[in-house]
């Protein structure tokens, strides 16, 4: 039972920390990567489907994105769905094909962006936090009804504290990297 316990929670933290590095991929930098269209939906004869299942996505240099959709048909989608997103480029349709030209950050985007990774870190940190509450929780519940003694208890509570540490660490570099990666000109 114990070890159901910190194995849940473990894997809560896990979640977590996966969903926070999906989210800062999708934060963008002074380069293009494809990271950065995964939260774009195209109407797909009328199904929301992401850019990449109706399109190859690419990068011919660093400051720019070249969507090829596999139908002709689609390009006007893309496009109309590309101006919706908040991605914060201008599509340019030459027909076959569209262009996304990434601007450059200012000093004042950058800062703003460093902004919205605190925030995002910290959401996930709220996650490992509840995680870490809902195990202290059913170890309290179970030594209450006298499933684990009080030592047990104690142990457990400082172990899913560790993991706890050690998960909010782990965020904090992948921020700081974030950050840094942001803020280099």
């Amino acid at each position: 039972m114990l070890d159901d316990i910190k194995k849940t929670t473990q894997e809560s933290m896990e979640k977590a920390l996966a969903a926070l590095s999906m989210d800062l991929k999708k934060v963008r930098t002074g380069k293009a990567q494809v990271s950065m269209l995964d939260g774009v939906k195209v109407n797909y004869y009328g199904t929301p489907t992401p850019l990449n299942q109706v399109a190859s996505l690419s990068t011919p240099d660093a400051k720019s994105f070249l969507i090829a959709p596999w139908e002709a048909s689609v390009l006007k989608e893309i496009e109309a769905s590309l101006v919706k997103s908040d991605i914060g480029m201008t599509p340019q349709n030459d027909g076959k094909v569209i262009r996304l030209k990434v601007p450059e950050l200012t000093e004042e985007r950058r800062k703003d962006l460093v902004k919205s990774v605190k925030k995002i870190v910290e959401e996930a940190r709220v996650a490992v936090r509840m995680a870490r509450r809902d195990a202290n929780d059913e170890i309290k519940k179970a030594q209450k009804d006298k499933l684990i003694s009080e030592d047990d208890q104690k142990r457990l509570s400082d172990e899913i504290q560790s993991l706890t540490d050690d998960y909010i660490a782990k965020m904090d570099r992948l921020a700081e990297e974030k950050e840094k990666e942001l803020m280099t000109v």
